[in-house]
């Protein structure tokens, strides 16, 4: 067993487990929790926009 053979089976565990991800991030069971989670950024502001634009 070389270096050649153990970094071809580094290459091929590191391949699989990039597929899994990404096949569980773009999984549809996930992207309710995805959607929540990009709005959080948003959940600070106020809920009254329109109190803002009443001042000069």
């Amino acid at each position: 067993m070389d270096i050649g053979f153990v970094r071809g089976i580094g290459t091929i565990l590191v391949f699989t487990a990039f597929t899994c991800v990404t096949l569980w991030a773009y999984s549809g069971k996930r992207a309710k929790a995805f959607d929540e989670a990009a709005k959080l950024p948003f959940a600070d502001e106020p809920k009254t926009a329109a109190s803002r634009s009443d001042t000069p």
